[in-house]
């Protein structure tokens, strides 16, 4: 039944729910069917919109997550109430952590009977757990307020500092019915849902002031900076000064990995040695050693390098979060640096050559020293050999999205495989965590039509590999790449105690992976050979058919947390 069809005289919850979404260009559902949504799922796709159902509302959610840093719409997740609620509860608090755009929207059981706690269906007060994890949540219990409560949370993902809102449907919403022209005037359409925030003029000349006294500047690109689409102006930036750049992951690509000013191989030496630090759209967490220690040239983890920062975000409390901020340039990224375009005007002076010179002598002393490493082609694999294919494929494809989780995978590909087009890398992002694999693989074919890439250690796709089913259900364009060493980290641990069990890190061994593929209709290939490899890899991106490929790694290759060893408390015993 669509709205047209129904009575001419009432509309209910479950057409509200969906004209409300479908005037806001919300067209795709990432979800789980289950009571009580599987007959609006079911009307949705009728109404013409696009439902991708998923075996697990985790990957759901990471796949609205993935979708909503892609377009710069929020996400949309349906879960089912209670245990599907929490599942999907993970990717959106991982959502809000990436400050992604995401709406998490689950049925839930009634109010009455949740208050007096008197052991309804699946019965929680999902609202309550839902707020300390996303940035806004909200409750509809009338068919009048559909249309306010789907624009709230519209506005809250992608307004200021992007992130995860929550929106609670119970079960009897759907059914309520109210006047369908009463129905059709409570529906709100969005208007500048993400509205400019423009610079301070004095921010941006202080900014300004304080690059042009550097010697050794820096600018390092986030994935706020991606996320931003502002690629052009950032592009101007970065070449208009003359000053090398570092990105984040997921920001490479912003400009080509082998761009002229990128000191992405010589990374350690730019972050502890430069004097003037300009973030864009990063933050100085975890992931940048929260600005301090030796990373940035300081004598313990808690002082720095004595470096100045310049810090472009969206949100003014982040400065000053882990050291001083000399100038932040609060706005959003696009606009923020159109006024730096603006302010360093034609005449800039380009950094000294002392400091350029010196950066791309180490970056081809690193990139030679990674060209003879990648030129080896060792029996078994190791972890250069097989992802210097991939590496070989991106730079044929750089149209392709790849997908990369794991610990070693994840590190080994990321330092490995160059990025040519912005937001064509996706990973595990702030938290650093498992299970974003096969989510984030199918928005990312969903929402772009172009061939996906999925590197993943074989730890990483345990957490998300049944989903090579929904990979195969609705035939997507993915490959996936599990670098199967036979367990977390290696494949090598022994029982301390001598005991019948394997060492908890030790999977069985050569699992054949590529079967899980196989079973569902898809492409399973087992290949030993960087040779075998790559023609699986060629025949996959050519063919846009669903397959895995069963790369099978030396179980000695990797080391324990990849390059977090550090985070591990037992790791100087080691």
């Amino acid at each position: 039944m669509t709205t047209e069809t129904q009575s001419q005289a009432t509309t209910d919850g479950f057409h509200l729910v969906i004209d409300a979404l479908k005037l806001n260009g919300l067209d795709t559902i990432y979800c789980l069917p289950g009571i009580p949504i599987t007959d609006f799922l079911r009307m949705a796709q009728g109404e013409g919109m696009r439902v991708i159902a998923f075996r697990h509302e985790q990957h759901a959610g990471n796949a609205a997550a993935a979708a909503g840093f892609l377009t710069q719409k929020p996400g949309i997740c349906f879960t089912v109430s209670a245990p599907g609620f929490l599942n999907g509860l993970t990717a959106l608090a991982n959502a809000t952590t990436n400050c992604f755009p995401m709406i998490l929207i689950s049925g839930s059981s009634e109010r009455e009977i949740v208050d007096l706690q008197q052991g309804d269906y699946e019965e929680m007060d999902q609202l309550a757990i839902a707020k300390p994890l996303c940035k806004a949540a909200f409750r509809v219990l009338h068919a009048e307020d559909i249309g306010v409560g789907i624009a709230r949370a519209i506005r809250s993902a992608v307004s200021g500092r992007p992130g995860g809102v929550y929106l609670d449907l119970p079960a009897k919403l759907f059914a309520q019915t109210i006047d369908a022209a009463a129905g059709k005037k409570s529906l709100i359409k969005v208007v500048d849902a993400a509205p400019k925030q423009i610079p301070a003029p004095d921010a941006v000349k202080r900014a300004v002031d304080l690059l042009k006294g550097a010697k050794k500047p820096l600018i390092l690109l986030g994935k706020g900076a991606a996320y931003a689409q502002a690629d052009a102006d950032i592009k101007a930036l970065v070449e208009k000064t003359g000053i090398p750049y570092l990105p984040m992951s997921m920001a490479k690509g912003l400009l080509p990995d082998n761009h002229a000013q990128s000191a992405s191989a010589a990374r350690s030496y730019v972050l502890a040695e430069a004097d003037v630090v300009m973030l864009v759209g990063a933050r100085l967490n975890w992931l940048l050693s929260h600005g301090k220690g030796k990373t940035w040239g300081g004598a313990s983890g808690k002082d720095g390098g004595g470096q100045q920062f310049i810090q472009v975000d969206i949100s003014p409390t982040e400065a000053d979060s882990n050291v001083a901020i000399a100038a932040p340039v609060i706005g959003d990224i696009g606009s923020c640096v159109a006024a730096l375009n603006a302010a360093i005007g034609s005449s800039w002076a380009k950094p000294p050559a002392e400091w350029t010179s010196a950066i791309s002598e180490r970056k081809d002393k690193n990139l030679t020293k990674m060209a003879e490493t990648l030129a080896k082609d060792p029996s078994p694999m190791n972890f250069h050999s097989a992802l210097n294919v991939v590496r070989n494929k991106i730079k044929e494809r750089p149209d392709a999205v790849l997908v990369n989780e794991g610990a070693n995978a994840l590190d080994f590909t990321r330092s490995i495989v160059d990025m040519y087009e912005p937001r064509k890398r996706l990973d595990v992002g702030t938290w650093g965590i498992m299970g974003i694999g096969m989510g984030f693989a199918v928005a990312a074919a969903v929402e772009t039509g172009k061939p996906v890439i999925a590197v993943c250690g074989d730890s990483a796709f345990g957490f998300s590999g049944m989903e090579v089913e929904t990979i195969c259900r609705y035939n997507l364009p993915v490959c996936v790449v599990v670098m199967n060493n036979n367990g977390v980290y290696k494949g090598t641990d022994q029982n301390a105690s001598g005991g019948k069990d394997v060492a908890p890190t030790v999977f069985v061994k050569d699992a054949r992976y590529e079967m899980l593929m196989q079973a569902f209709g898809g492409t399973g290939v087992y290949a030993k050979t960087t040779a075998e490899l790559k023609k699986a890899l060629d025949e996959a991106v050519s063919s846009g058919k669903p397959t895995l490929i069963n790369a099978i790694i030396d179980e000695t290759a990797g080391t324990e947390s990849g390059r977090i060893t550090s985070l591990n408390p037992n790791a100087k015993k080691k």
